[in-house]
């Protein structure tokens, strides 16, 4: 263990990694992976040009999330300003719309969105229509002179443990454990190869040292280094992104050590078969990006292929988000997590089991 952390701490390359490569990934990945609609460029054709069009371009262009940027009577001219990208919705009045509500019947509305990215596409049209909708309340009450509804069922929602529905609330905690993931699995992956490299492998092996012993010694170093860094990025987390934490900080260490237990041995797996670092390297983000894509970290478990879903169950990262979510934004205990956490101790035990067997075979 002590020639570890030596080994670890005196390559001067090495040091950035473990203290500035996290805060720093925190702090990109933390303000680019984001859901939030905040800005969104509207062009405008009102071909009917009266008192009435012009509140509804009002309504839109006073809107925080809306931001009128262009204004044409020519349809190529939109479409080309959408094909260009330099626009997100374009909005169509037509020229009978004022003579339409002052008779007080329904008025067509256009709204044309790119749709190449469908998921924004879908949130802008939301938006869209809960603007629309304060509008008719509005201009009905101005017109009749008294507050008038549509028949509609009166929800009242209330968001609980995200009330703004902040996407970073749900995303930098994610990121906190995906970051711990990748690191462990990079520096672990090496422990060996190092070894190997440096020529002092023969060494090891003709030591009294039980390849489980071995294992320790060159794990846990990696185990203390990866706590210190879940502690440095999880008070950034609060304190630059100002994400609620209200649960406890003893669960959190205990889960990111049954985490770790996976992480590691899938690290030394990768470093017995692997002959140099650059095969190491590129192993484990062959490991990585599966995890990742199939952790529920950005799409959700549930919309993915019965047969896919079977193989998540497999992915500790998977157990690793449902709990640090829980704890950072819920505040719940075990009585909640225990499922997770059972997981994350029966597949890490497997794993690390798995790892020390696969050494112990390299030594004869």
């Amino acid at each position: 263990m002590r020639k570890e952390f030596i080994q670890l701490f005196r390559d001067k390359r090495t040091r950035p990694l473990l203290v500035i490569s996290p805060l720093v990934q925190l702090i990109i990945f933390g303000y680019v992976v984001t859901t939030d609609v905040r800005d969104i460029r509207v062009a405008m054709m009102d071909q009917c040009k009266t008192p009435e069009s012009r509140q509804l371009i009002d309504a839109f262009d006073a809107n925080r999330t809306f931001r009128v940027t262009h204004y044409s009577d020519n349809p190529k001219a939109l479409e080309d300003l959408l094909l260009h990208r330099k626009v997100d919705m374009v909005v169509k009045i037509p020229p009978d719309f004022s003579q339409t509500i002052r008779k007080g019947q329904t008025a067509p509305i256009q709204i044309l969105v790119d749709g190449s990215m469908s998921n924004m596409a879908s949130v802008r049209i939301a938006y869209s229509m809960t603007l629309l909708q304060q509008f008719n309340i509005k201009f009905i009450h101005e017109l009749y002179g008294r507050k008038m509804e549509y028949r509609s069922i009166d929800a009242r929602i209330r968001t609980w443990y995200n009330p703004n529905l902040d996407s970073r609330n749900f995303y930098v905690p994610g990121i906190v454990a995906f970051l711990i993931m990748l690191l462990t699995l990079l520096f672990t992956s090496m422990a060996i190869i190092r070894e190997k490299e440096s020529g002092t492998m023969e060494q090891l092996i003709v030591t009294p040292l039980k390849p489980s012993e071995f294992i320790m010694g060159k794990t846990i170093p990696y185990i203390i280094v990866a706590e210190s860094q879940m502690v440095m990025v999880t008070i950034l987390a609060i304190l630059w992104f100002h994400v609620p934490f209200k649960g406890s900080a003893a669960l959190l260490f205990l889960a990111t050590c049954l985490f770790l237990l996976s992480t590691l041995a899938i690290g030394l797996v990768i470093s017995t078969v692997s002959s140099t670092k650059q095969q190491a390297v590129m192993t484990t983000f062959f490991f990585a990006m599966p995890f990742f894509m199939l952790s529920g970290f950005v799409f959700p478990i549930a919309n993915m292929p019965r047969l896919v879903q079977w193989f998540t169950y497999l992915n500790p990262l998977r157990y690793l988000l449902v709990i640090i979510r829980g704890i950072f934004l819920k505040g719940v205990g075990l009585e909640v997590l225990w499922p997770q956490f059972l997981a994350m101790t029966i597949l890490g035990i497997a794993m690390f089991s798995g790892a020390v067997n696969r050494f112990k075979k390299r030594l004869d």
